[in-house]
């Protein structure tokens, strides 16, 4: 069993504790994560400082040609980070597992590479010269979810080194050691304290947040964090991105056809088993199809096989971690309750270790109901009837939340006009959750602060400054 270390200025730093990684499809220990202290990540904040000083000052072409560094660099070791992620977070290496989140990865690492902040000239006339520039921030701290530790960690680094930023990032400490591994990657290629890694509990996250000497936090993980770290960021005045909650609704018109949209409706739900933040979580149907969309989901939800990631042959694995598995139990309990028909699933009679959880399909809910007003993060899907188009709206706007949504129709036209109508970030049309790294991706209400992704996404990593000449 493998003993890490944090990465602070290109080195491995060992840590007087540890703490058990264990895969939660088998209750094995993957491997001892290091336990920072406050001290370690002062060294790592100082690491970044003293490197930024060099790296804001190189061109952006020696910045793009590194980032292409970076995402070569992990191309080159994928199957290791995947079979990593595998074994610490629970997602299948095949079919959307940790392959693909690898790759995706490498994509948008790649991607990223291409975009850039050019001088904007505001004016150039007799009256003068006025110029618009971005300028890097200082030191980035990053904090990453455990559902997709590599994919996430990717999308904070890079935008962040791309503009001249230098980085400590903090993963969860469900999933630490991927990360640990790909700083380790991403250090021989970059200069020493660029990229720093420190790994620990949570209260390492709020040292983060009110550190004097970072000047950027970007999060993704649940809106009640990121409520707290908009609070502590305050006195220092730091600059937010905030990728939180979503309990994204997904409306059904009546003119489909069911056997034509179901595979898109089932994976938009349950990709990652449910646990991901732009994944379908509330199902409206109209009442003219709804029999039938709900036979057809639990049909195809019958022969998805769950399991062991590590087994190929898997394509959902279990649950992450037995708090979020509690969860999921307590909202279906309260759904049987509430008068929801449990379609499928419903009951945890798998014998053995792990956190598995069964694909869960609940009909005949409505709004008001806990697994529909609440994000549940796993392989549950909670569907509901209704009446007619603007009823459905209705209740899809009637949440806190506002990160994706999604409209299944033959005709596009309906769809795009009742996906104008819908209060979130990204609407998909006949699919849900499909991002890309060329597309700005950020939530409404309380699911974010900002975006992610493109060049929108890239300039929330720098300062302007106008000059007047």
């Amino acid at each position: 069993m493998k003993t890490y270390a944090l990465i602070i200025a290109g080195k491995t730093v060992p840590t007087y504790t540890h703490m058990e990684v264990r895969n939660p499809a088998s209750a094995g220990v993957v491997g001892m994560a290091p336990k920072a202290t406050v001290e370690h990540l002062d060294l790592a904040v100082k690491a970044a400082e003293d490197a930024f000083e060099t790296w804001s000052k190189l061109t952006s072409e020696q910045r793009a040609n590194a980032c292409r560094a970076v995402a070569q660099k992990i191309e080159d070791n994928a199957e290791e980070l995947a079979q990593l992620i595998t074994r610490e977070q629970g997602k299948p290496l095949s079919g959307n597992g940790s392959r693909w989140e690898v790759g995706g990865a490498v994509v948008w690492a790649r991607h990223t590479a291409t975009l850039d902040t050019p001088i904007e000239v505001l004016q150039d006339n007799s009256d003068g010269k006025i110029e618009l520039l971005r300028k890097p921030l200082g030191v980035v701290g990053s904090i990453t979810p455990w559902n997709y530790p590599v994919l996430t960690a990717i999308w904070h680094i890079l935008p962040a080194i791309r503009t001249g930023n230098t980085v400590v990032i903090k993963p969860s400490p469900f999933t630490p050691l991927s990360t640990l591994r790909l700083v380790e990657l991403i250090n021989e290629v970059l200069p020493p304290g660029v990229v720093n890694c420190i790994a620990g509990e949570d209260h390492l996250g709020a040292a983060i947040s009110s550190h004097k000497s970072i000047r950027k936090i970007v999060f993704t993980g649940s809106c009640a964090t990121g409520q707290k770290i908009m609070k502590t960021a305050a006195a220092t005045m730091k600059r937010l991105t905030l990728e939180m909650g979503g309990n994204d609704a997904g409306i059904v018109l009546p003119d489909v056809i069911p056997e034509q949209i179901v595979e898109n409706l089932f994976w938009g739900a349950f990709l990652n088993g449910g646990q991901t933040c732009a994944a379908l979580k509330r199902l409206y149907v109209h009442e003219s199809v709804y029999d039938d969309v709900c036979t057809k989901l639990a049909d195809l939800a019958k022969r998805v096989p769950v399991g062991d990631g590590l087994l190929e042959e898997n394509l959902l694995g279990p649950v992450q971690n037995k708090r979020q598995l509690d969860k999921i139990v307590e909202l279906v309990e309260q759904a049987k309750l509430d008068g929801g028909r449990i379609l499928v699933g419903g009951e945890n009679n798998r014998k053995g270790p792990g956190y598995f959880y069964p694909i869960t399909l609940v009909a005949d809910l409505e709004n008001g109901t806990r697994l529909v007003d609440e994000e549940q993060f796993g392989p549950v899907l909670p569907i509901i009837k209704y009446r007619d188009v603007d009823e459905a709206i209705a209740m899809a706007n009637d949440n806190p939340n506002g990160l994706g949504g999604s409209v299944w129709s033959r005709d596009l036209q309906k769809a795009a006009e009742v996906a104008s109508r819908l209060e979130c970030g990204s609407v998909w049309i006949n699919k849900h959750g499909a991002i890309q790294p060329n597309v700005p991706f950020g939530g409404t209400k309380t699911s974010g602060y900002g975006v992610e992704f493109s060049t929108e996404g890239l300039n929330e990593f720098t300062d302007i400054q106008v000059i007047f000449s």
